[in-house]
């Protein structure tokens, strides 16, 4: 998301007070390119290992990596791909993944020092995984915060919390930006990477359910918003998830469906059963997967290679 764990602060506060935002979104567009067929999974090899995209790839828990632009991107150590290293053993990891990224990131620098992420692949790479596109004409950040403001309005204004006013505001935009928008540019930043990386199995992560489908109120105070509009967000991020699922097919990477194995886990669950931290009381990164849903993601990313140690 873009610098959404910035943006989440800012959020976090409407539950008390009012609050103005301001987002800035770069696309990166290109014309879709011919279907490529990716290596059969009994032949992936994990290493050299490339790990690139956004918060959902960078950001977990303490303690921050400590290479460059570790802090800067707020680069985690606990992260899924660094599982994935460590649990092949992979002798060669690089981690170019960096919180706030969207695909326009892969092709320049995002932050002053810091090489742009593409750079982090070769000739010689093997094995790539990422989340990217929830922060392409910044469709995470802003779905969280538009609603997050139309709740308050709401709640303000009537006294309940059982509407759909972001709905109600936006309708289908957010819908039709990751249609028009999202898609090509995820298409684009994976084509950018096979021809980085011609000999890699590349895999592209779907996000997990970060709330559930339909509102419950009990979960309002840590998730502030409407009961309507959670079934309304529920449903633009199942869209995101299958715009980058065709965009997988059309490059020919691998998609890692994260949507079933997160029903249940959403920011909603208590502690040990919520994969994905909420917004308010998180006890790491708001609305980011936490330890147990780097596991995870890492567990279906490994079933999905091919390449699971027992």
């Amino acid at each position: 998301m873009r610098r959404l764990t910035t943006t989440l602060v800012a959020v976090a506060a409407l539950v008390t007070t009012s609050l103005t935002i301001s987002a800035t979104a770069v696309a990166a567009t290109a014309a879709p390119g011919p279907e490529r067929t990716q290596p059969p999974i009994q032949t992936v090899k994990a290493s050299p290992y490339v790990a690139l995209g956004d918060s959902y790839s960078a950001t977990g828990i303490k303690p921050l990596d400590p290479g460059i632009g570790g802090s800067e991107c707020g680069r985690s150590s606990a992260t899924y791909s660094h599982l994935i290293a460590a649990q092949l053993g992979v002798k060669v990891f690089r981690d170019a993944a960096c919180g706030g990224a969207d695909t326009s990131d892969y092709f320049h620098s995002q932050h002053p020092g810091i090489p742009r992420q593409l750079s982090a692949l070769s000739k010689h790479t093997r094995l790539v995984t990422m989340n990217i596109g929830g922060n392409d004409q910044n469709v995470f950040g802003g779905l969280v915060t538009s609603c997050a403001i139309a709740s308050a309005a709401e709640r303000q204004t009537t006294g309940s919390i059982a509407g759909a006013p972001c709905k109600t505001l936006y309708r289908n935009s957010f819908r039709t930006t990751i249609r028009q928008q999202t898609y090509p540019n995820v298409v684009h930043a994976l084509q950018a990477v096979r021809k980085r990386a011609p000999r890699a199995t590349v895999a592209i992560l779907g996000y997990p359910d970060i709330l559930p489908a339909s509102g419950v109120e009990a979960c309002y105070s840590s998730v502030p918003i409407s009961m309507g509009d959670v079934a309304y967000a529920h449903r633009i991020q199942n869209l995101l998830n299958k715009v980058v699922k065709r965009a997988a097919k059309k490059t020919g990477a691998l998609y890692v469906d994260m949507s079933k194995a997160s029903r249940g886990h959403d920011a909603c669950q208590p502690v040990g059963t919520r994969w994905i931290e909420p917004l308010v009381g998180a006890q790491s990164t708001a609305l980011h997967p936490n330890v147990i849903g780097h596991q995870a993601m890492a567990a279906q990313t490994l079933e999905r290679l091919g390449l699971a140690v027992s």
